[in-house]
């Protein structure tokens, strides 16, 4: 019978890390996806020292159109087969679109929306076979338009409506599909984004672990959405009761005051 395993994209730091700990734990053969091979290996060590099956350690950058070619090539060497799928890597930037570096913000289309659903498309013979699942990562920013982070926001919006989408079409064939949508999380994202945390973060604050562990006891359960921490709950509520022109308004002066 071949090995079945579950596969993590952006693994090397922050929620990906902590997810490869938590299906880990949980017995689960991992397998680690991202550019940096040393954070990696260590994060591999870690989880064998464990007590934990060792993972498949996959260096790779998903903004390269061949990163999926090459992660089911190692796949069939270690003749594996994905049972759950977990898109977690992506980046934003922030400043207005216009002037930020246009190449910069394809790379954000490239792994957050292009990567994930090759991944999600690629894998999908798998899942069914094995009747595994899909755990997407979004954002809370997927329910709203983000000024200041524009390209962001909308690939965020894709990952939640791709998700629901995938997950109507493929619930018959006996593979859950979930999409993760947390607020604020200390990790390295906000680095490379170009911010400092501010007001939203202290207050809509949950941690990589406690989001990890959310997420996977919502996969496991078949839930549509996840949102990690009782601030995040409230939002899409809160949405509701106002015009999306007020929100578009009140995020641009929010985010653009960052400047």
């Amino acid at each position: 019978m071949t090995e079945r395993v579950t596969l993590i994209t952006g693994a090397s730091a922050g929620i990906g890390a902590e997810l490869a700990r938590v299906f880990a734990a949980n017995g689960h053969r991992v397998v680690l996806v991202a550019r940096r091979a040393d954070r990696l290996a260590a994060l591999a060590g870690e989880i064998t020292s464990a007590g934990g099956a060792a993972p498949i350690v996959i260096a790779c950058d998903l903004e390269q159109p061949d990163a999926g070619d090459k992660i089911a090539a190692v796949l069939a060497t270690e003749t594996v087969e994905v049972q759950y799928l977990v898109n977690n890597a992506g980046f934003g930037i922030f400043g207005e679109a216009t002037r930020r570096d246009r190449a910069e913000q394809l790379g954000i289309i490239a792994v957050n929306v292009r990567a994930l659903t090759d991944f999600s498309l690629r894998f999908a013979d798998d899942l069914i076979r094995n009747r595994g699942g899909i755990l997407n990562v979004g954002s809370i920013a997927g329910f709203l338009p983000g000024p200041g982070m524009a390209v962001y926001y909308a690939s965020k919006a894709y990952v939640l409506s791709f998700s629901e989408a995938l997950r109507a079409e493929l619930a018959a064939r006996g593979v859950r599909v979930t999409v993760l949508c947390p607020g604020p999380v200390p990790s390295e994202f906000q680095g490379r984004a170009g911010f400092a945390p501010g007001l939203d973060s202290t207050i809509l604050n949950v941690s990589a672990a406690h989001v990890a562990k959310a997420a996977y006891r919502g996969l496991m359960a078949n839930k549509r959405v996840v949102l990690p921490g009782l601030g995040i709950k409230i939002v899409p509520l809160l949405l509701r009761l106002f015009p999306r022109a007020f929100i578009l308004a009140a995020v641009a002066r929010f985010q653009l005051r960052k400047r």
